[in-house]
């Protein structure tokens, strides 16, 4: 990775930690909730499914991004923040979908994934 792309992805990863703690935590946005579990299969041409678990608690960030596969993908990722606060809201404890990345420079080989979130309500 050059150096131009590294330091792009240092700056990333420091808004993220940034956004992070101006999220807040979960019992702050949704005191109403005890769990949320993320389990994510993620797909990228020519590389392996990989399956990967976010547990948040209350105590956990209300953060809910996850970054691309690409190692040189600095502007994707998912937002799963509107698909948790929505089951939220209307107290649904379990939702799947599919997302693909966000990223927006030309390479077509960004990952995509298939999730599966489940919350446990107090």
């Amino acid at each position: 990775m050059n150096n131009s792309k590294h330091a792009a992805r240092m700056e990333r990863m420091q808004d993220i930690m940034q956004q992070k703690r101006e999220a807040g935590s979960v019992a702050t946005h949704f005191p109403e909730v005890a769990n949320i579990v993320m389990n994510m299969t993620y797909t990228q041409k020519g590389a392996r499914s990989i399956l990967r678990t976010f547990n948040f608690t209350p105590s956990s960030y209300a953060f809910f991004i996850v970054n691309c596969l690409r190692k040189d993908c600095v502007d994707g990722g998912f937002d799963l923040t509107q698909v948790i606060t929505t089951m939220i809201k209307n107290r649904r404890v379990e939702v799947k979908g599919a997302l693909s990345c966000t990223g927006t420079d030309s390479s077509t080989d960004h990952s995509d994934i298939v999730y599966e979130v489940a919350v446990q309500y107090i």
